[in-house]
């Protein structure tokens, strides 16, 4: 079955930088567009950063723009999100999903896969 596992979430302080990797099986990844959401305590479910299937595009949240980056490996059937300056606003559980083909909707209903969430905890 379809399995998305990420990693590499933790406790850092602000200003610092993380890496989080979403490992996926039983899809083909190459024909994936892959994206990173996020939910806050007591908050919706938001976007974060989308990556196409092709690779060739990438939307970026307002608030992570030019702070984090979205990337794949299809050799690895893996994608990751680097964060870098962290705020404590960006405090949230992250979770990556899976759309197949397409672009890299925004809306988290239009996403087929999900992984159970990483755990980021920015403290200022």
């Amino acid at each position: 079955q379809v399995q998305l596992v990420e990693s590499g979430g933790g406790l850092v302080q602000a200003g610092g930088s993380l890496r989080l990797s979403c490992a996926t099986s039983g899809l083909t990844f190459s024909r994936y567009a892959m994206s990173w959401f996020r939910q806050a305590p007591g908050k919706q479910r938001e976007f974060v950063a989308g990556m196409t299937w092709t690779g060739d595009r990438t939307y970026y949240a307002d608030s992570v723009k030019g702070r984090f980056t979205i990337s794949r490996d299809n050799a690895k059937n893996t994608a990751y999100l680097q964060m870098n300056n962290l705020e404590p606003e960006d405090t949230a559980v992250y979770y990556c999903a899976a759309k197949s083909l397409g672009y890299a909707s925004t809306r988290s209903r239009d996403y087929t896969a999900w992984g159970q969430g990483t755990q980021v905890t920015i403290s200022s």
